[in-house]
């Protein structure tokens, strides 16, 4: 991973971009923060969820502006070659040989260009969406970019004997932005009127996924503290790194995470002594959502109206929202289960298994015998069984006993290598002297961030 140079910044307010989104929402108590698909749509692949981050999209809030400490690191960017600027942009069912034919460009060009391996490489498959630049001197292809990502582009240019490609890095500063905020009706309104992103606020729920529940932990005066990288090209943000440290405080408690690579190349988010932050089990085996139902051994059920013991929670989602692995595990059941409807059962170390019910599908890769990891998808929400709506009903039971998953005690995952604490130390001092409002130096920031 490349070294960027950092910059520390508090965040301008980018507004309410986040109204319409969480309008009607407000604390666990009374309702709960949603970020889930809409109901009958299911966006998740059937493959084990990975996290994404584009560089833009057109309804985001417009970028924080820099502070006057990055312009002496950008670059200026690359020139323009001589020539007249052709942009090819893809749309639906084209491909670059109908591109260059729309555009009066010649084939004879094209099949030089795709000669290249590096240029066959980073061409052959375009979508939607992609542009491509091309200059042209002469009724000839005198040279073609295309961005690859935020960080290089592929250039093309015109030889003697055909073309050649190489791939061009672009100048990319790590500004450091400070924001913090206070919970007063929701986390996702706190989020926006301290200017944090969608993206970062759910990146701090999954930090602090395996001590506080999101879904029903949350009050009013809560308040979180986030250091979060940011990346800059030629005095533009292009994407949204990753959370450097964070703080949140839950009902009085405070919790703290800084992240760490060691030097096997490893990333994790530790506390400031080092404790791993990831736990052997998720609290609740779906993002943000309405908790229909809480663990309760008297709760009369909504479908028989006989009281029955419902020892379990019930998660309220839209159908197809993903169903995560609370735990490393191996699937020991799946497929119908009378009320249950469509359930997977998963075996995990230390005699614990988890229950998934009235799932509307599997996940295919979730079979029976199959080991799945946390936090992998295993299955859909449904309606299954006897459900009176679409929800995950799920269980935690250790030797067969069930226990309620909000509040039992979770085995911890493994500490920080005690040959990387005091390496860990090093790069966590500054970012929790800034978490605590201590005086730290921007250097002495920058510095613990980049010396290997």
């Amino acid at each position: 991973m490349r070294d960027y140079k950092p910059t520390l910044a508090k965040p301008q307010p980018r507004g309410r971009w986040l109204l319409w989104f969480v309008a009607g929402l407000g604390l666990p108590l009374i309702t709960v923060a949603v970020m889930l698909p809409d109901p009958g749509i299911n966006p998740f692949s059937s493959d084990p969820e990975t996290v994404s981050s584009p560089a833009a999209e057109s309804d985001t809030p417009p970028p924080l502006n820099p502070t006057s400490e990055i312009s002496m690191y950008v670059a200026a960017p690359e020139p323009e070659p001589e020539g007249r600027r052709i942009e090819l942009i893809v749309g639906r069912g084209d491909s670059l040989d109908r591109l260059f034919r729309k555009n009066d460009l010649s084939s004879a060009d094209l099949a030089l260009i795709m000669r290249e391996d590096l240029a066959r490489k980073h061409l052959r498959l375009v979508k939607p969406g992609d542009e491509i630049v091309i200059w042209r001197q002469d009724n000839q292809i005198a040279e073609l970019r295309r961005e690859i990502d935020f960080s290089k582009s592929l250039q093309v240019w015109r030889t003697s004997d055909g073309f050649d490609a190489g791939l061009v890095e672009h100048d990319i500063v790590a500004q450091h932005i400070e924001a913090r905020g206070t919970i007063n009706s929701s986390l996702f309104l706190a989020a926006a009127e301290a200017g944090v992103t969608e993206r970062t606020i759910m990146n701090l729920a999954g930090i602090f996924a395996w001590d506080i529940d999101f879904v029903l932990d949350i009050r009013e005066g809560d308040q979180f503290h986030v250091i979060v990288e940011e990346l800059w090209r030629h005095g533009q943000r292009v994407a949204e790194g990753d959370i450097l440290a964070a703080e949140f405080v839950n009902q009085g408690e405070t919790f703290q995470a800084i992240r760490y690579r060691d030097p096997d190349g490893k990333v994790s988010y530790f506390s400031p002594d080092g404790r791993n932050m990831r736990k052997a089990f998720l609290r609740a085996p779906l993002s943000f959502s309405r908790v229909s139902s809480n663990f309760n051994p008297n709760r009369r059920h909504p479908v028989l109206n006989t009281i029955r013991a419902h020892k379990g929670v019930d998660y309220a989602a839209p159908r197809g929202t993903a169903v995560k692995a609370a735990g490393d595990g191996k699937v020991i059941f799946r497929g119908g289960k009378g009320g249950y409807g469509n359930t997977v059962i998963l075996q995990h170390g230390g005699n614990i298994t988890t229950l998934y019910a009235h799932m509307s599908n599997f996940n295919r890769k979730a079979r029976n015998g199959s080991r799945v990891s946390q936090g992998q998808t295993i299955g859909y929400v449904g309606q299954s069984g006897l459900a009176t709506g679409p929800h995950l009903h799920y269980e935690y039971r250790k030797n067969g006993v069930h226990k309620n998953p909000r509040t039992v005690n979770l085995p911890d995952a493994s500490p920080i290598n005690p040959a990387f604490k005091e390496d860990f130390l090093r790069v966590a001092q500054p970012l929790i002297s800034v978490l605590d409002d201590k005086a730290v130096e921007i250097n002495d920031l920058t510095t613990a961030r980049n010396t290997r």
